[in-house]
C-alpha cells in the first residue's frame, strides 16, 4: 500500500512540474514566478521519490511523527509564496500608482495643447468676421 501511495505522489508531483513548465512555455506565468513554483514542485518531488528523507528531516528538526514536518514544510512553502507575490503586488501597487499621475500630466498637457490650438485657430477666423477675443 505504501508504494501505491508513493508512485501516485512521484507522478502527481512530476505532473506537476510539467504543467509549470508548460505554463511558462505558453508565456501564461512569468519566469520570475515560475521559480518558486519550480523550487516546490522538486521539493515535492524530492520527498515523493526519497521517502525516507522526510524521516531524517523531522529527526533533525525534532519532530516525531514525520507527517507533521511535511506539514511544517508545507506552511514554510505557502509562507514563501505568500511573501513573494505580496512584494509582486505591493510592486505593481506602486507603478500603478505612477502610471496614473503620469497619464494624468499628459492629459493635462494634452487639454493645453488643445485649448493653445483652438485658440490660434479661432482667432484668425473671428479676426475675418471682425470680432475680437475677450
Amino acid at each position: 500500500m505504501e508504494l501505491r501511495i508513493q508512485i501516485v505522489a512521484i507522478v502527481a508531483s512530476a505532473g506537476l512540474l510539467l504543467g509549470i513548465l508548460e505554463l511558462v512555455r505558453q508565456r501564461k506565468l512569468l519566469e520570475r514566478y515560475a521559480l518558486v513554483w519550480l523550487f516546490s514542485a522538486l521539493a515535492l518531488l524530492a520527498l515523493a521519490v526519497w521517502s525516507d528523507f522526510l524521516e531524517i528531516i523531522a529527526e533533525t528538526i525534532g519532530i516525531i511523527y514525520p507527517p507533521n514536518a511535511l506539514f511544517l514544510i508545507a506552511f514554510g512553502f505557502v509562507m514563501l509564496l505568500l511573501l513573494h507575490f505580496s512584494i509582486a503586488v505591493s510592486r505593481l501597487a506602486d507603478q500603478s500608482k505612477v502610471l496614473a499621475q503620469r497619464v494624468a500630466l499628459l492629459e493635462e498637457r494634452q487639454r493645453r495643447v488643445e485649448e493653445a490650438a483652438g485658440e490660434a485657430g479661432a482667432k484668425p477666423a473671428l479676426e475675418r468676421s471682425g470680432q475680437t477675443l475677450p
